[in-house]
């Protein structure tokens, strides 16, 4: 069977083929109805966009990375699934790629991975620097999911304070933090125990450096094993501030094999609100961002980088033709309260 084109589309939704080509390239100046139409003979016959013909023509393959450490961690499997969606309210295809949190792979995908054919890059970066974010001359346009340039996020600052500031409330006051890093900088660890700081200190509680808890990887076994040593080491915590919900669940188990009740005892609050730890026992507490809206937002931002860069230099809309701020759009996060610290209080 022949491949569909844009034409067979055209003629199925009642339409000129100039019509099917403003969906598929998303301009504005179609109406609902029209498009919805277009879109519904597009999934009907199994039309898919030529790109190779669409980047010769326009000069964009209408294809943009997505670029995360690892994909087997829920959350970035949760995110990815929300940027496909976006990308697709947009007609671009997602390309994924797993970073591994390694400095080179990060520096590829920033540079377009070598070549054109990537129209720009939305990126969770574990391992670059600052200055790697400044040399950036010819780069595709990059939306960080992380501090930066461009960058789209919860504010982590503010949500570890508040998940702290829950914490307190239930009468914890030996709050260990599973991940914390307390040094200079703009990681997400590093914002979040930040939070965490401010939490304790306006609560009158003195800071120990001691109860940060580093970890090798941000995964169940890391959080399992920081727990397991510092029990052994004789601390005797009552809450944790998970840096995320995969430390969380394992630090659970560790609590759980060493007799420890949660939250009777030990109160546990992890971060990003993955499908786990809605099924874990107890379930666990969280702060839960609003992943759709870090995607769509994140998308919708790279998307106008892209039409910016594209944009001619001496044609269209003056104003247009001036180059947008660096955005640095915050997106909304909640505390998700159940079994792990919603038990008796101190």
């Amino acid at each position: 069977m022949a491949r569909p084109r844009i034409k067979d589309v055209a003629r199925h939704a009642g339409v000129s083929e100039k019509t099917v080509s403003n969906v598929i390239n998303d301009y504005v100046h179609v109406s609902d109805r029209t498009r919805r139409a277009v879109r519904e003979a597009i999934d009907h016959l199994g039309y898919r966009v030529n790109l190779a013909g669409r980047h010769l023509r326009t000069g964009r393959s209408g294809v943009i990375a997505l670029v995360v450490p690892e994909l087997d961690v829920p959350y970035f499997a949760e995110l990815a699934r929300h940027v496909i969606r976006a990308a697709e309210q947009c007609s671009l295809t997602v390309l994924v790629h797993q970073s591994g949190g390694d400095r080179g792979h990060e520096l590829a995908a920033l540079s377009g991975f070598g070549s054109d054919f990537v129209d720009g890059i939305i990126l969770s970066p574990l391992a670059l620097t600052s200055d790697d974010l400044r040399e950036r001359a010819g780069a595709p346009p990059t939306v960080l999911l992380e501090e930066g340039a461009d960058h789209v996020a919860i504010d982590n600052e503010q949500a570890a304070r508040e998940a702290t500031e829950h914490l307190i409330a239930l009468g914890r006051r030996n709050i260990l933090v599973i991940g914390g890093r307390d040094a200079p900088g703009l990681g997400t660890a590093e914002a979040r125990t930040r939070g965490y700081r401010a939490a304790l200190s306006a609560a009158g509680i003195a800071y120990d450096a001691a109860a940060l808890l580093p970890v090798a990887a941000f995964r169940m076994p890391d959080g399992a094993d920081a727990v397991t040593r510092a029990l052994r080491d004789g601390a005797r915590p009552d809450a944790l501030l998970c840096l995320n919900d995969q430390l969380a669940l394992g630090a659970l188990r560790a609590l759980y094999e060493h007799g420890v009740r949660v939250p009777e005892d030990v109160a546990v609050m992890g971060f990003d609100d993955v499908e786990g730890g809605r099924y874990s026992v107890p379930t666990l507490s969280t702060v839960a961002p609003d992943k759709a809206a870090v995607a769509t937002s994140a998308v919708h931002l790279l998307r106008h980088r892209i039409d910016e860069a594209n944009r001619p230099p001496d044609g269209g809309d003056v104003t247009a033709a001036v180059p947008l701020s660096p955005q640095d759009r915050v997106v909304a996060h909640r505390l998700v309260l159940r079994e792990s610290t919603e038990g008796a209080r101190h």
